[in-house]
Parts: C-alpha cells; sequence; structure tokens
C-alpha cells in the first residue's frame, strides 16, 4: 500500500556524510522552499552507529522517516517505512532476493510496515556506489523500452511502487522521456532520484509523472539550487 497523498520531495540522509544535526538544519532550510514530504535514510557503505543516528534524526523530523537499505544491517525500530527494495535491473541474486530474505525476520520482529519497490538502475553517466556495491550494470539510458519492461514486470509482480535511480553523484538525472513513459504505462507511484539539483527540475519531474522526487547530493553539498 501507498501511504503518502499528493506528490513531492523525499530527502535522502547520508549518516555517512552528514550528522544528525548537520542535516535538520538543512531540512529546515529546504522544507520552506520545496514541498518535503519525507526523509530517507540510506548509505552505500556504513561507519558507525546507524541506529542511534536515526533516533537523533527521528526527534527533529515532522514528517515520516524511511529507511532506503543498503544493507539489512540498517534495520532499526525507529523507522516510520522501510522501502523493501528488490534491484530489478539487475541481476545479482544477492541484491534481488538475498538481502530481502535476511531483513524480513527482523522486520517483522521489528514490527515495521514495508513498501515493496522496485529499484531500477539508470544510466547517469558516471560509474556510481551503486553500481559498485550491488555488481550490477545500470540500464541503457536511451532504451526506453528497456525501462518500461522493468517496470511492467515490478507491477505484474505485485510491487506498490517503482523507483528509477541514477545513482548518487549522477552526471546526468533519468531521461524525462522514461518518467512519462512509466507512468503513463505502468501507473504505479513513481520514485525518481539521482543528479537533481534545482527545484525547476524537481517541478519538471513532477509534472511528467514522478509522484516522488529524491534529492540527496545536492542536500549533502549545500548548493541544491532554489
Amino acid at each position: 500500500m501507498w501511504p503518502f497523498k499528493g506528490k513531492g520531495t523525499w530527502l535522502l540522509y547520508d549518516p555517512d556524510r552528514l550528522s544528525p544535526k548537520a542535516f535538520l538544519a538543512r531540512y529546515r532550510d529546504l522544507a520552506g522552499k520545496v514541498d518535503v514530504k519525507a526523509v530517507l535514510v540510506g548509505t552505500s557503505f556504513l561507519e558507525g552507529d546507524i541506529c542511534r543516528s536515526v533516533e537523533e534524526l527521528k526527534e527533529g523530523l515532522d514528517v515520516p522517516l524511511l529507511l532506503f537499505p543498503g544493507s539489512h544491517y540498517q534495520l532499526c525500530p525507529h523507522y516510520d517505512y522501510v522501502l523493501f527494495l528488490s534491484l530489478l535491473s539487475g541481476r545479482n541474486p544477492e541484491y534481488l532476493i538475498g538481502e530481502q530474505v535476511k531483513a524480513a525476520p527482523t522486520i517483522k520482529r521489528l514490527g515495521l510496515k514495508v513498501i515493496p519497490t522496485a529499484y531500477l538502475l539508470i544510466d547517469g553517466g558516471t560509474y556510481t556506489a551503486t553500481e559498485f556495491v550491488s555488481n550490477t550494470k545500470p540500464i541503457p539510458r536511451e532504451k526506453t523500452e528497456l525501462i518500461l519492461a522493468h517496470a511492467l514486470a515490478a507491477k505484474y509482480l505485485g510491487f506498490t511502487a517503482v523507483y528509477l535511480e541514477a545513482g548518487s553523484g549522477a552526471i546526468l538525472s533519468v531521461p524525462l522521456k522514461a518518467v512519462e513513459v512509466v507512468k503513463r504505462e505502468v501507473g504505479l507511484p513513481l520514485i525518481v532520484g539521482g543528479g537533481i539539483r534545482s527545484k525547476e527540475e524537481v517541478e519538471e519531474y513532477l509534472n511528467r509523472g514522478a509522484d516522488v522526487v529524491v534529492i540527496g547530493t545536492a542536500v549533502e553539498d549545500g548548493d541544491l539550487s532554489l
């Protein structure tokens, strides 16, 4: 079940890049400029106690907190939702089903709510951490029909949402044509992220069919053009 009403922006918090205090300061600044619906916690690596950072972060938020998992080790009781991701664009079984099986008992024990999400990595013009860590290749950005085929497979498999991701620090964001086609032909709630750095880009993606636009690196660097 998709728990959000209306379109908007999710901010991505990487506990390896910013302290909770530093992120919350940027969150408060951006909340008055874009419609922030939620905050994602996600990191490709992990240093320190993620649960302590998440707990501190949650105390300062007035929007839902979601886990954007890189590993089942990142599960904590403080999230409002977990994006229960499967990397459908890749062919590495560990990220198609392996990590999910490891995570499932902990999710049940903690009583966490999940959003079953098909995660599709799209070529963003550079070699990203997601590509390296997951040992999968992105879908070529010009292959709209291939992106659509994966998104349709997600729908028929029963996923609740589709996440089109160009990768952290992407040079090129997800093609607008792909966003339009996937939304029109698949109809599931659509999340788009990677390489988006301005309010104008956010609005463009929302107008073209995205339900959620994720902003990460621009928030970390403090250079989101608003």
